[in-house]
């Protein structure tokens, strides 16, 4: 039986922070990533961005309050942080426990309990759950993947996985919140003995859409791969008679165009 609760927070910890070569002003495609987030998650939420430098979180909070006054598409509030995620958490007082951070070498896949609105007797135990507050190491699209989840694995956060193949950051939240907070099953084949054994098969019928690296078509010969799984795009899908769409942030693919030979970090 699905429950009402309080809606959690989603978190991104930035993790350019020791890298000598990270910009003040964040790259066009992270920009689209993040404005993407906040339309992901939607009205009635927050998403915080945390370890920033100053001169960053200046950048960052230009660009996505002029985002939010000028689109129609409803979004979530977004709160900028140069503290780390340990010093928030502190701040507001919420425990190590109620914070899940998306590990792709986590033991356990996202479920849909794990926010309070279903329950399951049959955890594992160490899984823990529910959780308040979903943490993103700030960059989980690289292709080929660096991992940079490492530095927050070793806090000790309890964590939850998506699946065998990298995603790009905003399809990592987003998928999180419609199996969180909406109750779509991953049914993936590296989830479903989990979701059969927690109960999130007999608790919900609807399960997301995948289009594992797809090819973007851009007409006179360019075309290029994504390395990425991606949630089905249903508006673009049907428009193109039934072949399988990438959600994708505004602009993305525009920008992939204009730039078919750079390497991949989304």
């Amino acid at each position: 039986m699905q429950r009402a609760n309080k809606r959690p927070e989603y978190v991104i910890e930035h993790m350019e922070e020791d890298d000598p070569d990270a910009p003040s002003v964040f790259p066009e495609w992270a920009l689209l990533e993040y404005r993407h987030m906040l339309q992901l998650v939607g009205p009635g939420s927050v998403v915080h961005f945390t370890s920033l430098s100053k001169a960053s979180l200046e950048s960052l909070r230009q660009s996505l309050s002029s985002t939010a006054s000028s689109q129609d598409k409803p979004q979530s509030d977004f709160e900028l942080h140069t503290a780390s995620i340990t010093t928030l958490m502190e701040q507001r007082n919420v425990s190590k426990s109620r914070v899940c951070l998306l590990d792709p070498k986590s033991p356990y896949a996202v479920s849909i309990t794990d926010a309070g609105n279903f329950s399951s007797s049959s955890k594992d135990s160490d899984a823990h759950g529910p959780f308040a507050f979903f943490l993103f190491g700030g960059i989980l699209g690289d292709d080929p993947p660096r991992d940079r989840t490492s530095s927050l694995r070793q806090l000790g956060f309890p964590s939850r996985h998506l699946g065998g193949i990298q995603m790009t950051t905003d399809t990592a939240l987003g998928v999180t919140k419609r199996c969180v907070e909406d109750g779509f099953r991953l049914d993936l084949q590296d989830t479903q003995e989990q979701e059969n054994k927690w109960g999130d098969v007999s608790n919900s019928e609807k399960v997301l859409g995948w289009v594992d690296h797809p090819e973007l078509n851009f007409g006179k010969g360019e075309s290029v791969e994504m390395p990425f799984r991606y949630l089905v795009d249903e508006a673009r899908t049907a428009a193109a008679g039934g072949a399988k769409q990438p959600l994708m942030p505004t602009g993305m693919r525009e920008l992939i165009q204009k730039d078919l030979g750079r390497s991949f970090e989304f």
